[in-house]
């Protein structure tokens, strides 16, 4: 009998959750034979795991991988695009300026801008893809939103007045959600909003879940000015849901890793964006 058959299931589910995050896919076979047990004990595993919102099955195999219908666990999302997600968030972090009030989405795009609100030395200076005391000159900041992951990771800055935005809690997204989330930010009224999607095509927002899309409508009502963060992954995608026409948000900003035909639909559709050089540089858009 095999380590993983002494354990039991439930650590097997976490190795097998742990590559396929990794990974981004795997089939049924590979994973049964990767940890010596039948095809049968794998399927009720991964049955268990898209119970648990971390992957999803197909013919064959699991995903952790977005469509149109189905947004990505945070755990996935965390491990993707993260240079692209932090200069996109270098540039954003220049938006924000001493008093003023910011709302963050639940997306990992703006939990990087999170990273770089606390002081030099601080916990939420750093961490992977972040920047070191980016922010420290930044005062009197009121930071508001419903990621836990990002509430998190400021919850120990004395220099910030952080507001959580209540709600359902949804262990998939890792955050706040539902009609007391909704609720909670027609409320509020705040100087800027920095909000991220899981597709953009064709002049709109997208995304896969309709309980998303409501929260991400009323924080888009509640700023005075709305500036959306994308890495280059997610233009010339569609999804479920429309969320808002990209005439809703005041700046777009993406990474230099998209191609100038996917700029020039941002073009086509007069958006105002700006494009965010990351480390390694990205394709020639000349």
């Amino acid at each position: 009998m095999s380590g993983d058959q002494q354990r039991g299931p439930a650590p097997r589910q976490a190795a097998i959750a742990e590559r396929v995050l990794a990974a981004g896919s795997a089939t049924a076979a590979e994973l049964a034979e990767r940890f010596d047990v039948s095809l049968m004990t794998i399927h009720r595993d991964l049955d268990e795991l898209e119970r648990q919102g971390l992957v999803r099955k197909f013919r064959g195999g699991v995903t952790a991988q977005p469509s149109g219908v189905f947004e990505s666990n945070v755990a996935y999302r965390l491990k993707t695009m993260r240079a692209e997600k932090a200069a996109v968030a270098d540039r954003a972090l220049r938006l924000i300026e001493p008093g003023m009030a910011v709302m963050l989405d639940d997306s990992t795009s703006t939990l990087e801008i999170a990273r770089r609100l606390g002081s030099p030395g601080g916990t939420s200076a750093g961490g992977p893809g972040g920047s070191s005391g980016g922010a420290a000159s930044i005062t009197a900041l009121t930071v508001v939103t419903n990621f836990l992951e990002a509430l998190t990771l400021l919850s120990s800055e004395r220099g910030l007045h952080l507001m959580a935005l209540g709600g359902d809690y949804d262990p998939l997204h890792s955050s706040f959600l539902g009609v007391s989330c909704v609720e909670a930010i027609q409320l509020l009224r705040v100087d800027i909003c920095f909000t991220s999607t899981s597709a953009v095509s064709g002049g709109f927002a997208y995304h896969q879940e309709q309980h998303i899309v409501s929260v991400k409508r009323a924080m888009l009502d509640s700023a005075a000015k709305n500036v959306l963060l994308l890495d280059h992954s997610k233009l010339g995608r569609v999804a479920l849901h429309r969320v808002a026409p990209l005439s809703r948000f005041d700046l777009v900003l993406v990474d230099d890793g998209a191609s100038a035909e996917l700029l020039r639909d941002l073009d086509e559709h007069k958006v105002p964006y700006e494009v965010c050089p990351t480390a390694t540089g990205g394709p020639d858009h000349d």
